[in-house]
């Protein structure tokens, strides 16, 4: 009779206080490649939990939209021993614009805790901002509507998370703007810096630096409320009522884990995302940490795939 790998929960009994006795170490495995915001802020968790779950090793599986990595995830052994990040691509976007989804977001992950949250901005370029006497979203909006199809923005590709910005954007403001999609985020800003489009909505992460340069002018941010990153810039929800989109991404388990792994892998998560050196370390990405209950995290998860359904359908994106 084969036996199953000692389970995490088994580990985790001395869990009060001193460092768990772990067989083996978590992989915790991140859909994208290495050098990224996810990437960067999985690596700095795994190394302040490491005195309490042991060491946690990153093991990135990108390809597909994140595709990869999330269905290593939901394929893996439910003994705790492998994690995961689901994203706002993974669990929100992608069963929406994949034709055929190797894993069900809904029901194949045990939510471990929500992570970070990053505010998506809307930026022009300096220069035509300038040109066009484009100061607030009310400005923008109204070259628009008195100029509709000369305005164009960029986006990282067809259905990726600028592309369903811009989108939700033209619907509620009620304009017509082009969309020109780049195969990926760094050419789209290029072509933003560069002039060819008049704007983005980016990450703001990815952004800001641009935008302290002064080559970017910051219009608004996709969040309900004022990011502490930058103050002195309005939510587009000031103009367009309830509009509100923006770049998380927490952490999972196989769906089958036991629920006192969960609980002990979400009681080390949520202690080293409330740190300060966390705070502090995250504050120069742009990300905000927000922990939370493995109940609240799902609820969030399901909240956002039933808000993307309707995005992604109205944008009409789709990869076969």
């Amino acid at each position: 009779m084969k036996r199953r790998p000692l389970l995490l929960g088994a580990a985790l009994a001395p869990f009060a206080g001193a460092t768990l006795a772990q067989t083996k170490p978590i992989r915790l495995i991140v859909p994208y490649a290495a050098g990224g915001p996810i990437d960067i802020t999985a690596r700095a968790l795994a190394e302040r939990v490491k005195d309490t779950l042991g060491p946690v090793i990153i093991e990135n599986r990108p390809g597909a939209g994140g595709n990869i990595g999330a269905d290593t995830v939901a394929k893996a052994a439910p003994d705790g021993l492998t994690i995961g990040i689901a994203a706002t691509a993974t669990h929100a976007v992608n069963p929406w614009l994949y034709s055929r989804m190797p894993y069900n977001a809904a029901t194949d992950f045990a939510p471990i805790t929500q992570m970070l949250r990053v505010p998506n901005v809307l930026v022009m370029n300096a220069d035509t901002a300038k040109r066009l006497h484009i100061n607030t979203l009310r400005d923008l909006i109204a070259y628009a509507k008195a100029n509709p199809g000369k305005l164009n923005y960029g986006s990282g590709g067809n259905g990726s998370a600028g592309h369903l910005a811009g989108e939700m954007f033209k619907a509620q403001a009620g304009i017509f703007v082009v969309h020109i999609p780049y195969n990926g985020g760094n050419p789209a800003q290029l072509a933003l810096l560069s002039g060819q489009v008049d704007f983005n909505i980016d990450n703001l992460a990815t952004a800001a630096p641009n935008i302290r340069s002064g080559k970017l002018k910051a219009i608004a941010v996709t969040t309900q409320q004022r990011s502490p990153a930058l103050p002195d810039v309005p939510p587009m929800a000031d103009t367009l009522k309830g509009f509100a989109i923006d770049t998380w991404w927490g952490l999972v388990a196989p769906a089958a884990t036991p629920k006192d792994v969960i609980a002990k892998l979400n009681q080390a998560f949520v202690a080293a995302l409330k740190a300060p050196e966390t705070h502090t370390r995250f504050a120069a990405l742009m990300a905000e940490p927000v922990p939370s209950t493995p109940e609240a995290f799902g609820t969030f998860m399901k909240g956002e795939l039933a808000r993307y359904e309707r995005v992604v359908k109205a944008s009409g994106a789709k990869v076969d």
